[in-house]
């Protein structure tokens, strides 16, 4: 499947490289924030605070929150999958663009020890930050792999949950992405993700920018274009509900512009079909 850049005015590599720039920066604390509401939100020297409060207004409870030790929680996002996957004990969780393993580690606590959990991401220093925040955990069922969300180092129908907080609008091949997300997904197995939607023309300039690029701005697709993409990669029951009140912190991602203008947090879900006899 070709890679095209997507919906960004960049090239599909030039996106990756700005895109792992950016979080490998935020990993080691040299960087400026990614999709988050102010420069300190991810600043993981300070005990509580700014990362706690944007993970707030992103739809974590203050239970969630408190739950997981460490610096796991960057404040990044744009929503809460964990309200989208109606965890079960003993299931097998994917998250799509792990980070520091803030998702992971909750999804870890909902599917118990009989349970698993797998986190991707393409960032070796957020891979490493992962791994130790998990031993900080005490996350023994939860394992992190470096890979790209497009190619995922996953087995063929391995897992039962997929999710991800605004991850897929930073890959330049989301169809791909869905199609992989297929192919590793059990027969019956869901979809939960957060992310963002672009709900007007952006204004010119923001495509072509690698900061928006890589802010988690200039890749995000259209309601309808997603949906689309979900079907075509073999999903059903595909569902997306834009979050009326995401423009209190999207328009916190740009100093220069109002994103909220032209952009808004959803949450979409879908289902891989279960096997039918014939």
């Amino acid at each position: 499947m070709p890679e095209t850049g997507d919906t960004t005015g960049l090239d599909a590599e030039t996106q990756r490289q700005v895109v792992r720039e950016r979080y490998a920066d935020i990993a080691t604390g040299d960087g400026d924030g990614g999709c988050c509401t102010d420069d300190s939100c991810c600043d993981d020297s300070s005990v509580s605070t700014p990362a706690d409060e944007t993970a707030r207004q992103y739809g974590y409870s203050a239970d969630e929150i408190d739950r997981v030790d460490g610096d796991a929680n960057l404040g990044l996002g744009c929503g809460n999958p964990q309200a989208l996957a109606a965890l079960s004990p003993g299931e097998t969780v994917l998250d799509l663009g792990s980070g520091a393993g803030f998702d992971c580690f909750l999804a870890a606590r909902e599917v118990g020890e009989t349970g698993d959990v797998i986190g991707v991401d393409m960032t070796p220093e957020m891979v490493e930050k992962a791994r130790e925040n998990a031993r900080e955990n005490d996350a023994g069922n939860v394992s992190v792999r470096l890979g790209e969300i497009e190619h995922l180092p996953v087995a063929d129908e391995r897992v039962d949950v997929i999710i991800s907080n605004c991850v897929v609008n930073l890959s330049p091949n989301k169809a791909q992405v869905f199609h992989e997300a297929n192919r590793v997904l059990r027969p019956g197995g869901r979809l939960a993700i957060s992310d963002v939607v672009q709900t007007a023309p952006m204004p010119e300039g923001v495509e072509a920018d690698p900061d928006s690029v890589a802010s988690c701005v200039a890749g995000a697709s259209r309601i309808d274009r997603l949906e689309q993409l979900l079907t075509d990669a073999g999903f059903e029951a595909v569902e997306s509900t834009p979050k009326s009140d995401s423009d209190r912190f999207v328009r916190e991602w740009d100093d220069d512009r109002d994103v909220s203008e032209f952009l808004v947090s959803a949450s979409i879900t879908a289902r891989k079909p279960e096997v039918t006899d014939e």
